[in-house]
Protein backbone atom coordinates (compact mmCIF):
# COMPACT_ATOMS: atom_id res chain seq x y z
CA UNK A 1 0.00 0.00 0.00
CA UNK A 2 1.30 3.36 -1.10
CA UNK A 3 1.84 5.90 1.98
CA UNK A 4 1.19 9.78 1.57
CA UNK A 5 3.45 11.34 4.38
CA UNK A 6 2.22 14.93 5.42
CA UNK A 7 5.08 16.55 3.03
CA UNK A 8 4.13 14.70 -0.05
CA UNK A 9 0.17 15.83 0.61
CA UNK A 10 1.64 19.43 1.30
CA UNK A 11 3.57 18.96 -2.22
CA UNK A 12 0.85 17.40 -3.88
CA UNK A 13 -1.83 20.44 -2.51
CA UNK A 14 0.17 22.70 -3.80
CA UNK A 15 -0.11 21.87 -7.27
CA UNK A 16 -3.66 22.98 -7.36
CA UNK A 17 -3.48 26.02 -5.83
CA UNK A 18 -6.02 29.02 -7.95
CA UNK A 19 -7.80 25.62 -8.91
CA UNK A 20 -11.57 26.15 -8.22
CA UNK A 21 -12.66 22.86 -5.80
CA UNK A 22 -16.09 23.28 -7.58
CA UNK A 23 -14.62 22.00 -10.72
CA UNK A 24 -12.86 19.15 -9.15
CA UNK A 25 -15.73 17.84 -7.20
CA UNK A 26 -17.34 17.62 -10.06
CA UNK A 27 -14.42 15.67 -11.77
CA UNK A 28 -14.08 13.24 -8.82
CA UNK A 29 -17.38 12.79 -8.45
CA UNK A 30 -18.17 14.39 -4.83
CA UNK A 31 -21.72 15.68 -4.43
CA UNK A 32 -21.38 19.69 -3.63
CA UNK A 33 -24.87 21.17 -4.43
CA UNK A 34 -26.32 18.72 -6.54
CA UNK A 35 -29.30 17.43 -4.76
CA UNK A 36 -30.41 20.96 -3.71
CA UNK A 37 -28.68 20.86 0.31
CA UNK A 38 -25.03 21.05 0.53
CA UNK A 39 -22.55 18.36 1.38
CA UNK A 40 -20.56 20.25 4.02
CA UNK A 41 -17.84 17.93 4.10
CA UNK A 42 -17.22 18.28 0.01
CA UNK A 43 -14.23 20.37 0.18
CA UNK A 44 -12.32 18.20 2.41
CA UNK A 45 -13.51 14.98 0.39
CA UNK A 46 -11.62 17.10 -2.71
CA UNK A 47 -8.74 17.99 -0.71
CA UNK A 48 -8.39 14.35 0.48
CA UNK A 49 -8.00 13.62 -3.21
CA UNK A 50 -6.14 16.00 -4.25
CA UNK A 51 -3.27 15.45 -1.56
CA UNK A 52 -3.10 11.91 -2.85
CA UNK A 53 -5.62 9.95 -0.48
CA UNK A 54 -7.62 7.89 -2.26
CA UNK A 55 -9.71 4.78 -0.53
CA UNK A 56 -6.36 2.18 -1.41
CA UNK A 57 -3.63 4.69 0.19
CA UNK A 58 -3.15 5.56 3.29
CA UNK A 59 -1.66 8.16 5.73
CA UNK A 60 2.17 7.75 7.38
CA UNK A 61 1.44 5.47 10.76
CA UNK A 62 3.09 6.55 13.97
CA UNK A 63 3.84 9.99 14.48
CA UNK A 64 3.39 11.19 10.36
CA UNK A 65 -0.15 11.62 10.68
CA UNK A 66 -1.99 14.84 10.00
CA UNK A 67 -5.70 16.15 9.11
CA UNK A 68 -6.46 18.43 6.43
CA UNK A 69 -8.41 21.43 7.66
CA UNK A 70 -10.33 23.84 4.65
CA UNK A 71 -10.47 26.96 6.05
CA UNK A 72 -13.18 29.63 4.08
CA UNK A 73 -11.32 33.44 3.43
CA UNK A 74 -13.62 35.87 1.81
CA UNK A 75 -12.10 39.43 0.72
CA UNK A 76 -13.21 42.61 3.21
CA UNK A 77 -12.37 45.92 2.46
CA UNK A 78 -10.00 44.37 -0.32
CA UNK A 79 -7.94 41.93 2.08
CA UNK A 80 -8.71 38.17 2.49
CA UNK A 81 -9.44 37.85 6.16
CA UNK A 82 -11.07 33.84 7.27
CA UNK A 83 -14.58 33.61 7.52
CA UNK A 84 -15.01 31.99 10.96
CA UNK A 85 -12.57 30.25 13.48
CA UNK A 86 -11.45 26.90 12.87
CA UNK A 87 -12.01 23.62 15.27
CA UNK A 88 -8.75 22.37 16.86
CA UNK A 89 -10.01 19.38 19.39
CA UNK A 90 -12.64 18.77 21.29
CA UNK A 91 -11.54 19.45 25.05
CA UNK A 92 -11.35 16.25 27.57
CA UNK A 93 -11.80 18.10 31.27
CA UNK A 94 -9.36 15.22 33.04
CA UNK A 95 -6.90 15.11 29.87
CA UNK A 96 -6.79 18.97 30.28
CA UNK A 97 -6.00 19.04 33.90
CA UNK A 98 -3.12 16.71 33.74
CA UNK A 99 -1.44 17.74 30.37
CA UNK A 100 0.98 20.54 29.92
CA UNK A 101 0.91 22.37 26.30
CA UNK A 102 3.57 20.09 24.57
CA UNK A 103 1.85 16.95 25.91
CA UNK A 104 -1.79 18.09 25.26
CA UNK A 105 -4.04 17.00 21.94
CA UNK A 106 -4.17 20.67 21.24
CA UNK A 107 -0.86 20.96 20.55
CA UNK A 108 -0.32 17.64 19.06
CA UNK A 109 -3.57 18.43 16.39
CA UNK A 110 -1.98 21.93 15.71
CA UNK A 111 1.41 20.94 14.63
CA UNK A 112 0.13 18.47 12.69
CA UNK A 113 -2.89 20.30 10.66
CA UNK A 114 -2.25 20.86 6.82
CA UNK A 115 -4.00 24.29 6.20
CA UNK A 116 -6.08 25.10 2.72
CA UNK A 117 -7.43 28.34 2.15
CA UNK A 118 -10.51 28.33 0.13
CA UNK A 119 -11.95 31.31 -1.53
CA UNK A 120 -15.71 31.53 -0.08
CA UNK A 121 -17.91 33.87 -2.97
CA UNK A 122 -21.22 33.30 -0.57
CA UNK A 123 -23.27 30.12 -0.21
CA UNK A 124 -23.77 27.64 -2.86
CA UNK A 125 -21.27 29.96 -4.82
CA UNK A 126 -20.49 28.22 -8.03
CA UNK A 127 -16.77 28.50 -7.39
CA UNK A 128 -13.93 27.48 -4.17
CA UNK A 129 -10.79 28.40 -5.19
CA UNK A 130 -7.79 26.89 -3.60
CA UNK A 131 -5.67 30.25 -2.74
CA UNK A 132 -3.41 28.42 -0.38
CA UNK A 133 -1.63 25.90 1.65
CA UNK A 134 0.52 25.89 4.56
CA UNK A 135 1.25 24.19 8.08
CA UNK A 136 2.47 25.40 11.29
CA UNK A 137 6.67 24.36 11.35
CA UNK A 138 7.14 26.25 13.99
CA UNK A 139 9.84 24.93 16.84
CA UNK A 140 8.78 25.16 20.85
CA UNK A 141 10.01 28.29 21.11
CA UNK A 142 8.19 30.11 18.55
CA UNK A 143 7.35 33.50 19.65
CA UNK A 144 3.80 32.78 18.18
CA UNK A 145 3.80 29.36 20.15
CA UNK A 146 4.60 30.38 23.07
CA UNK A 147 1.77 32.78 23.26
CA UNK A 148 -0.34 30.12 21.83
CA UNK A 149 0.87 27.85 25.38
CA UNK A 150 0.32 30.81 27.40
CA UNK A 151 -3.57 30.91 26.47
CA UNK A 152 -3.62 26.98 27.08
CA UNK A 153 -2.47 27.44 30.56
CA UNK A 154 -4.64 30.23 31.09
CA UNK A 155 -7.30 28.20 30.11
CA UNK A 156 -5.88 25.09 31.72
CA UNK A 157 -5.60 27.07 35.19
CA UNK A 158 -8.82 28.78 34.86
CA UNK A 159 -10.94 25.00 34.63
CA UNK A 160 -8.32 23.99 37.67
CA UNK A 161 -9.64 27.18 39.56
CA UNK A 162 -12.98 27.99 38.25
CA UNK A 163 -14.28 24.45 36.86
CA UNK A 164 -15.28 23.44 33.08
CA UNK A 165 -18.61 25.60 33.32
CA UNK A 166 -15.93 28.83 33.54
CA UNK A 167 -14.05 28.35 30.12
CA UNK A 168 -15.83 31.02 27.88
CA UNK A 169 -14.50 31.96 23.93
CA UNK A 170 -13.66 34.78 25.67
CA UNK A 171 -10.46 33.99 27.04
CA UNK A 172 -7.42 33.50 24.79
CA UNK A 173 -4.98 35.72 22.36
CA UNK A 174 -5.23 32.96 19.77
CA UNK A 175 -7.11 29.88 20.92
CA UNK A 176 -10.46 29.74 22.50
CA UNK A 177 -11.38 27.37 24.66
CA UNK A 178 -16.17 27.25 23.86
CA UNK A 179 -18.94 25.35 23.50
CA UNK A 180 -19.28 22.82 20.11
CA UNK A 181 -22.61 21.46 18.76
CA UNK A 182 -25.98 22.83 19.40
CA UNK A 183 -24.96 26.22 20.87
CA UNK A 184 -27.55 27.42 23.57
CA UNK A 185 -27.64 24.40 26.20
CA UNK A 186 -24.46 22.95 24.55
CA UNK A 187 -22.16 21.85 27.66
CA UNK A 188 -18.91 20.08 25.82
CA UNK A 189 -16.26 22.29 24.99
CA UNK A 190 -13.42 22.12 22.23
CA UNK A 191 -10.21 24.33 21.39
CA UNK A 192 -11.09 26.57 18.48
CA UNK A 193 -8.45 28.79 16.14
CA UNK A 194 -9.39 32.44 16.59
CA UNK A 195 -9.50 34.28 13.04
CA UNK A 196 -6.61 36.32 13.75
CA UNK A 197 -4.51 32.74 14.50
CA UNK A 198 -5.75 31.49 11.06
CA UNK A 199 -4.88 34.70 9.09
CA UNK A 200 -1.25 34.76 10.96
CA UNK A 201 -0.56 31.23 10.13
CA UNK A 202 -1.09 32.30 6.59
CA UNK A 203 0.94 35.58 6.36
CA UNK A 204 3.85 33.47 8.10
CA UNK A 205 3.85 31.06 5.69
CA UNK A 206 3.78 33.66 2.54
Amino acid sequence: MKIITRAVAIRNLKKYVSSDLRKLALKYGVTTYETGKQNKGWKGLVLERLAGLQPNISKAPNGLTYELKSVAFRTVNGELVPKETMAITMINPEELKAHSFFESHCWTKLKTIIFCAVGWDGVNSEEAKLLKVTSLDFTEDDDLIKEIKADYDFIRNKLITEGFSALTGADGKWIQARTKGAGHGSTSRAFYARTGLVKRIFEIAS
